[in-house]
C-alpha cells in the first residue's frame, strides 16, 4: 500500500529541515572561522556538533511553531488561497532575517568576549547610539545590510518555489487520516522541541560538557543561550542573606559586629596637605597581564610599560571584578565591586549615589578626562554625582579635537590635552587629582599610519605563527595596545617637561583584557574563563616611592583604599575595598571575581594561588590549584577551606548588594 501524504505536511517539514540546514551553514562558518581547535580532541568537536545539531534542529522547529499550527489548523486551504500563501512565505522572510542579524551581531559578541551573545548583550541597547556606531566602525555593516537584502529576495524566492512546488502535488485523504497525521505532525515537532529520550529536555547546560572553554561556547546555539541566559538576572538584595553572613564580612574587614557598619577612619593629621603629591589615575583601555611583555608575552607590544613596571610598585596578581570598562570604573569610583549581571552597575540609576574616597581628597582638584562622552554608560552620574566640584573634560572641552572614531579623539591628543591642563594646574600650585580613561586598545582599534616614532605592524612584517604565539586574535589589537603603550610613554615625556613628574603618583590599571587566544602561559586562567579579569595594576613614582613586586592577591576596589592611605589622606572608607599595602592584612587579601562559567553567573575568590567560585543559580561550588596541570576540582580535597571561601565570597555579595542601596551620601 502506498503511503499517501498530504502537501502541506510535506511543506511543514520541508521548511523545517531548509532552515536546519540553514542554521547548520552558520554553525560551520563559526567552525571554521571563529572556533579555536588547537586545543580541541576530536571527540569534543564531533560531540559540540552532535549537540550544535540538536539545538539547530530544536531552534528551527521553534521558530516554525506558530506556523505549523497554522498549517495544521487550514491544512490544503494553504495551497488553495493565495493569501495563506503569502503569510505563510512572509513569515518564513522574517524567520531567516532575524536569525541571520541575530547570528551576525552573534559572530561581533564573540569575536569581542569570547562568549556567544547572551542577555548581557542587552547592555548595549541602553547606549544603543554609541553601540551602532561601534558596529560600523568595526565591522563591513553597510556590505552585510546589502548581502541580507540579496538573501532576503533569495529566501523569497525560494519559498516561493518551494509552496509552488508542494501545490502541484495535492492529494485527497480522509479525515481520519488527517487527524493522524496532525497528531504525528505534532508529536514529532514536539521531539524535534524536547530532543532527548530522557526525563530532561535538551538544555543549555548540556553544552558545557568540556573543560575546553571554546568547545562549549560552538556547542551552544546563540538565540536558544540568548532565551535562556535571561533566567540569571541579578537579584535584589536579601536581609535575612545579608544578615546572616555580616558577622564574617565583619571579621574580614574589622568592622563593629554590634551594628551595621562598614566605617573605617583612618586620620593622618601629622602630614600637611601642602606637601602632599598629585595623583594621575590612567584606565589602560583593554590590557591584561597576558598581553604585557613584563608576563612573557613575546610581542614586545609593550616596553614602555614593562619599563614603567621596573621602576614601580607593580601588582602582578591584581583583577578587575567583572570584565568591562564601565564595570571597573564603577568599581574603581564606588570601592563596590559590580555583582550585576544584565547590565552593568553604572547604568543602575538607583545606586548611582555613594560615599567613596575619591571625594575625600581635600585641597585636591579633581578631574576626568574622556576623549568621548561622559554620557556613555552613565559614567557621568558616577563621577559627578559622587565627587564634589569635579572638573570634566571631554568631547567638546579640548582645544585640539581630531575625532577618530565612536570613542571621541585620540589618545596621544586626550595625554596631550590632559597635559596642559595638569600643567596649568602645576603652574599655579594647586594639587590635583585626575582620572584618564583611554580608549585606543579598544575596537575598532583606531591608530594611525604613523605618530612621531610610533608605526603599526604591517601584516607582512609580524607573522601568523608569531601572532598565534603572542595570543593576539588580530593584527589591529596587537598594533592598538602598541600605540597605548606608546601614549603612555609620551604623557610620561610631558609631565616630565611640565614639571610635575616628580612630585606626582602615577596610577596605571587595566580594565579588561582584550580577547584573546589561548597562550602556554595562561592557559590555566584561560580555561577557567578568568584571564580577561587579570590586569596591570601598577604604582608609578620614582621619586617618592621605592619599586617593588607584590604577588598578593588584591582587586579593583582596592585601588582609593590604598591610594589614600599611601599618601595619608584622612579618610574614611564606607566600601568593601582595603588597603592592599597593609601587612598587617597579606593574609586577608584576595582577589574578588564576578563571571560566567559553564554557561551560569558565578562569583569567586582568587587567594594563594587557589580559585573557588561558586554558580549563583545552581549554587554548585568549585575549587582549582591555578598552578596544577592538569586542572581538576579539589573541593571535596579540601572541605574546611571550600566552605570558608563559600561563606567569604557570600558575605561580600550580599555586603554588595546592601551597600548599593545603603551607602548614600
Amino acid at each position: 500500500m502506498k503511503l499517501i501524504i498530504p502537501s502541506y505536511i510535506k511543506y511543514i517539514f520541508a521548511n523545517i529541515f531548509s532552515l536546519f540546514f540553514y542554521l547548520f551553514v552558520f554553525r560551520l562558518v563559526f567552525f571554521f572561522f571563529c572556533f579555536q581547535k588547537e586545543n580541541a580532541t576530536s571527540f569534543e568537536i564531533n560531540k559540540a556538533f552532535f549537540l550544535g545539531s540538536r539545538f539547530d534542529l530544536k531552534l528551527a522547529t521553534m521558530m516554525l511553531f506558530p506556523l505549523i499550527v497554522f498549517i495544521l489548523i487550514i491544512n490544503k486551504r494553504l495551497f488553495i488561497k493565495s493569501v495563506y500563501g503569502k503569510i505563510s512565505k512572509i513569515y518564513i522572510l522574517t524567520v531567516y532575517l532575524f536569525l541571520t542579524i541575530f547570528y551576525l551581531f552573534d559572530f561581533g559578541f564573540y569575536s569581542y568576549t569570547n562568549d556567544r551573545i547572551n542577555s548581557t548583550a542587552m547592555r548595549f541597547a541602553t547606549d544603543i547610539k554609541i553601540s551602532l556606531q561601534v558596529l560600523v566602525e568595526s565591522y563591513p555593516v553597510y556590505k552585510a545590510i546589502l548581502v541580507i537584502i540579496i538573501l532576503g529576495v533569495v529566501v523569497y524566492r525560494a519559498s516561493s518555489w518551494i509552496h509552488s512546488y508542494f501545490s502541484k502535488k495535492q492529494v485527497v485523504i480522509s479525515k481520519k487520516i488527517k487527524a493522524i497525521y496532525v497528531v504525528f505532525t505534532i508529536l514529532t515537532c514536539a521531539f524535534f522541541i524536547y530532543s532527548s529520550l530522557t526525563h530532561y529536555y535538551l538544555r543549555w547546560s548540556q553544552a558545557f560538557f568540556s573543560k575546553n572553554m571554546a568547545v562549549n561556547q560552538f556547542a551552544l546555539n546563540p538565540v536558544l543561550y540568548f532565551y535562556d541566559s535571561f533566567a540569571f538576572r541579578s537579584e535584589k538584595i536579601d536581609m535575612d542573606e545579608f544578615k546572616k553572613y555580616y558577622n564574617i564580612i565583619a571579621e574580614d574587614l574589622d568592622l563593629n559586629k554590634d551594628k551595621i557598619s562598614y566605617e573605617r577612619t583612618f586620620t593622618f593629621d601629622s602630614i600637611k596637605a601642602s606637601k602632599k603629591p598629585n595623583i594621575v589615575l590612567v584606565m589602560l583601555e583593554s590590557v591584561g597581564v597576558m598581553g604585557l611583555g613584563h608576563y612573557k608575552n613575546p610581542s614586545n607590544s609593550t616596553p614602555n610599560l614593562d619599563s614603567i613596571i621596573k621602576t614601580s610598585l607593580n601588582f602582578s596578581n591584581f583583577y578587575v571584578t567583572r570584565p568591562g570598562t564601565s564595570s571597573s570604573i564603577f568599581s574603581s569610583i564606588t570601592g563596590l565591586p559590580d555583582v550585576e549581571y544584565i547590565k552593568t552597575a553604572s547604568r543602575n540609576p538607583l545606586i548611582t549615589d555613594q560615599r567613596i574616597i575619591f571625594d575625600q581628597f581635600d585641597n585636591y582638584e579633581k578631574l576626568y578626562f574622556i576623549g568621548g562622552s561622559a554620557n556613555w554608560a552613565n559614567i557621568r552620574g558616577v563621577f559627578q554625582s559622587n565627587i564634589k566640584d569635579l572638573q570634566i573634560y571631554e568631547e567638546g572641552s579640548y582645544q585640539v579635537e581630531n575625532r577618530v572614531d565612536v570613542w571621541g579623539i585620540d589618545d596621544y591628543d586626550l595625554f596631550k590635552e590632559a597635559d596642559k591642563v595638569l600643567k596649568k594646574l602645576h603652574l599655579n600650585n594647586k594639587q590635583f587629582i585626575a582620572y584618564i580613561q583611554t580608549a585606543s586598545n579598544h575596537m575598532p582599534f583606531s591608530v594611525p599610519d604613523k605618530k612621531e616614532s610610533y608605526r603599526p605592524y604591517l601584516k607582512s612584517e609580524f607573522s601568523k605563527e608569531k601572532l598565534k604565539k603572542s595570543g593576539f586574535k588580530s593584527l589591529e589589537s596587537l598594533n592598538g595596545l602598541r600605540y597605548l603603550d606608546f601614549n603612555i610613554a609620551k604623557f610620561l615625556e610631558r609631565a616630565k617637561k611640565s614639571d610635575y613628574y616628580d612630585n606626582t603618583v602615577f596610577v596605571f590599571f587595566g580594565d579588561h583584557n582584550v580577547s584573546m587566544n589561548k597562550t602556554e602561559e595562561f592557559k590555566n586562567e584561560f580555561d577557567l574563563n578568568i584571564q580577561v579579569h587579570h590586569t596591570p595594576l601598577i604604582i608609578h613614582a620614582p621619586k617618592l616611592i621605592e619599586p617593588k613586586e607584590i604577588s598578593i592577591n588584591c582587586k579593583i576596589i582596592d585601588i582609593f583604599p590604598t591610594l589614600a592611605n599611601l599618601l595619608k589622606i584622612n579618610h574614611t572608607n564606607y566600601t568593601l575595598g582595603r588597603n592592599i599595602l597593609d601587612s598587617l592584612n597579606y593574609k586577608k587579601q584576595f582577589s574578588l571575581l564576578s563571571t560566567t562559567m559553564n554557561g551560569e553567573p558565578t562569583i569567586g575568590i582568587i587567594k594563594n594561588n587557589l580559585y573557588f567560585y561558586k554558580t549563583e543559580t545552581t549554587k554548585k561550588t568549585y575549587l582549582y590549584d591555578l598552578s596544577a596541570f592538569p586542572l581538576k576540582n579539589i573541593k571535596n580535597k579540601y572541605l574546611n577551606y571550600s566552605k570558608k571561601m563559600d561563606s567569604l565570597v557570600t558575605a561580600y555579595y550580599h555586603s554588595t548588594k546592601y551597600l548599593y542601596h545603603n551607602n548614600k551620601k
